[in-house]
């Protein structure tokens, strides 16, 4: 089972009316508009702080206490390392130190896991099984990189690196800020009033690494640090393909934007380079709804519809 996803959490918290406007607004390609773009999104955060571990949502319905929900994700993480030590066999000590090493990796800008980080003389392919166990135990959702963005996107990975997202996000900040063995109510507060300067980009990242999946996407992104020449250049950080495919225009690349100042240099030199692969480009961010240079700016909440 994957974790609850936002549209169950609505629910849980008994609100069955706000999914449909936004499902109303994504099918109308309109703006939510301000009133109900702030409640959606107040209700999102309260969504990433949780997550969608049942027990962690349960105990939110029920008291409302950040504290009292965060010990409960972090008896959840306790109980993923029991499983990793038990279960993992062999490759239980690279397991856990996978486990440990995602929030540090994904704090990076370009979110990729650097394997160096484990042991300067490591190689991807020493870690391999050790990802594939922690991808089929559900506990993270990774990510590959394809070197072309064309049908099968599977046909074409460099896998030379990764990127590794917590399946659950509301975990993920758990393991993220625990200097104290607990995440302070003042953090999640600023996550709550969009007040958090530091790790953004990361929080956001992985929701939507994690509402992606539980659409039924496998995770891919693109990668080229050419230093031959600066137009191959680019990062993206997801790449969907339509449902339905046609001799163009199947795949769709989607950039995540945290804060409300950033550049589209990546995403304009990709839809340059590979203007015949491409169908709609999406921003994602925390923004409303709006069309701009044939590009969809999408709010976060309305990933759950892609």
């Amino acid at each position: 089972m994957y974790p609850m996803d936002f549209e169950e959490f609505l629910w849980a918290l008994d609100n069955h009316g706000l999914m449909e406007l936004i499902e109303k607004s994504f099918k109308e390609r309109k703006p939510l508009g301000n009133i109900f773009h702030r409640k959606a999104m107040d209700y999102f955060r309260q969504y990433m702080i949780v997550g969608g571990m049942p027990q962690a949502v349960l105990e939110y319905v029920n008291t409302k206490d950040f504290n009292k929900v965060d010990q409960i994700k972090r008896n959840i993480l306790d109980l993923y390392r029991e499983d990793i030590i038990k279960h993992s066999g062999k490759y239980s000590l690279k397991v856990r130190s996978i486990f440990d090493e995602i929030p540090s990796q994904l704090q990076k800008h370009e979110k990729k896991f650097r394997i160096t980080s484990l042991d300067k003389d490591a190689k991807t392919r020493d870690y391999e099984d050790a990802f594939m166990w922690l991808d089929d135990a559900m506990i993270v959702n990774q990510a590959f990189n394809t070197t072309e963005p064309s049908i099968g996107l599977s046909l074409n990975l460099d896998n030379s690196f990764y990127k590794c997202y917590m399946s659950d996000t509301g975990l993920l900040i758990s393991k993220a800020f625990d200097e104290k063995s607990i995440v302070e109510e003042e953090i999640y507060k600023k996550i709550l009033f969009d007040k958090l300067e530091y790790n953004g980009g990361m929080i956001l990242e992985n929701i939507v690494a994690q509402m992606l999946v539980s659409n039924g996407h496998k995770l891919y992104f693109y990668s080229n640090s050419s230093r031959e020449n600066s137009n191959d250049r680019m990062e993206i950080d997801f790449l969907i393909s339509k449902s339905k495919i046609t001799n163009k225009h199947n795949i769709s690349p989607i950039e995540v934007k945290s804060g409300k100042n950033y550049t589209l240099v990546s995403l304009n030199k990709f839809r340059k380079k590979y203007a015949n692969y491409l169908a709609t480009p999406y921003i994602i961010h925390t923004s409303d709804y709006k069309e701009e240079d044939d590009i969809v700016y999408l709010p976060v909440y309305m990933t759950i519809l892609l």
